[in-house]
């Protein structure tokens, strides 16, 4: 069996992407993320899901988070890449520390919620017992598209 490698950060980001196209076909903020080994193996991905599963912490995050630890018979999962294509929520961005992600890459900045750079950097607070890498701006110009689209159909 040929397993798939996903090497460089944009490959990773791509997979998210296709995800986020998902959930703008659904109607919902089109999000996606994905979570990769420490072999560079896709484990899973997912899109928001908040309006279909009318569940509010539906976010791609969570729902990868949640899917990769079933998956792998363990929360800890450390050595893996997270690719989002929107910087995390506070939420979002405390489950990624919770879970022990290595690395979280995403493609745009969240300027009204982001708590992975532009409010609050929680993956790398100092204060708390992990810390994460974190690689921002892959496929940012990609990502905003889609979710422009989403919110200009939307006025």
């Amino acid at each position: 069996m040929n397993i798939m490698k996903y090497k460089s950060d944009e490959e990773k980001m791509e997979v998210a992407l296709l995800e986020s196209k998902k959930a703008l076909d659904l109607n919902e903020i089109p999000v996606g993320a994905a979570i990769f080994d420490a072999n560079d193996e896709l484990i899973c991905s997912n899109h928001n899901r908040r309006e279909v599963d009318q569940n509010p912490v539906a976010h791609a995050e969570i729902l990868v988070l949640q899917e990769a630890a079933k998956k792998l018979g363990t929360w800890r999962l450390e050595g893996t890449t997270l690719a989002v294509t929107l910087e995390p929520d506070s939420m979002c961005a405390g489950a990624i520390v919770l879970s022990r992600i290595k690395t979280l890459i995403y493609a745009a900045p969240n300027l009204k919620a982001g708590a992975a750079y532009s409010l609050y950097n929680i993956p790398q607070d100092p204060r708390l017992n992990h810390f994460v890498e974190i690689k921002d701006n892959i496929l940012t110009h990609e990502s905003e598209a889609i979710l422009s689209s989403f919110f200009e159909s939307k006025r």
